[in-house]
């Protein structure tokens, strides 16, 4: 804002001093001294004015960069994140491909639990962490109560049971621990 009240003062400073010279040239009592002042005076106005333009154009080319080098930050970053996330959870995939070939319920169960096994430890490669529940003291920031049962041999407001699990990254939930509560 100071920039383009300096400009427009500038600028205002310019052309008077450009009508001064001009009046000045057409008036015969000036001296040729008071002219040639004149005309000094305008060049540095006039100086002054392209370097002040000169400035405003270079910030906002300077700020025009900056934001698109931010956009295409955020665009990397974005990408970055679901390579990585992809890279972690296309073993299971693969798992899930290796499963299906087998029959006997015992290699089946075995390749399940092996997935089960692999889906956690891609969960904690990226930071996600399962919400502990059962048992523990119903939150509703971390929890989703669907149902209701009563059951003496837990406590007030506890979770009985788990319905769908929770995950959260840091402070942040992903997605809410379904449960049920008790009393």
């Amino acid at each position: 804002m100071a920039d383009k009240k300096k400009k427009s003062t500038a600028q205002t400073e310019t052309a008077n001093a450009a009508q001064a010279v001009e009046d000045a040239e057409t008036n015969e009592q000036v001296s040729a001294d008071e002219v040639a002042e004149l005309r000094a005076s305008l060049e540095a106005l006039q100086a002054e004015l392209a370097a002040a333009n000169d400035k405003y154009l270079r910030m906002i080319a300077e700020y025009d960069n900056f934001r698109k080098r931010s956009a295409h930050d955020r665009e990397l970053a974005c990408a970055e994140a679901t390579e990585t996330a992809l890279k972690n959870i296309l073993p299971i995939g693969d798992n899930l491909a290796r499963a299906a070939q087998f029959t006997d319920p015992a290699s089946v169960a075995k390749g399940i639990e092996m997935m089960q096994k692999g889906f956690a430890e891609a969960l904690a490669s990226m930071g996600i962490e399962e919400i502990d529940a059962k048992g523990q003291p119903f939150d509703p920031e971390l929890h989703n109560a669907v149902m209701h049962v009563e059951d003496e041999s837990l406590g007030e407001n506890v979770v009985a049971d788990v319905l769908q699990k929770g995950y959260k990254r840091g402070d942040r939930v992903l997605r809410y621990a379904m449960v049920t509560v008790a009393n």
